[in-house]
């Protein structure tokens, strides 16, 4: 697997399902083995991973939805690593 892009667009990988969890009020990342509970970051970049948007779209996304600035670096970090453990693939 190549490093990630701003031009990358990101999916959730086969075998998992991404899911609000309301009972542990966060996302979870439900696999056949179990569950990865997300934190609040890493849930509103994994419910943008759908295939469609590219990285760069969805760093535009969250620093709309949050009026914050410079978020690029921390989110190619983050699809890096759900990409290494097989949560995200390339669409």
């Amino acid at each position: 697997m190549s490093p990630a892009s701003i031009a990358s667009r990101p999916r959730i990988g086969a075998g998992f399902r991404l899911q609000w969890e309301s009972a542990q009020d966060c996302h979870v990342l439900l696999y056949p083995e179990g569950m990865v509970k997300l934190n609040r970051s890493a849930g509103e970049i994994m419910k943008r991973c759908d295939g469609q948007r590219s990285v760069g779209e969805i760093v535009a996304e969250l620093e709309a939805a949050f009026d914050v600035q410079g978020l690029q670096a921390d989110v190619l970090a983050f699809v890096e690593m759900a990409a290494r453990q097989r949560w995200l693939a390339w669409g």
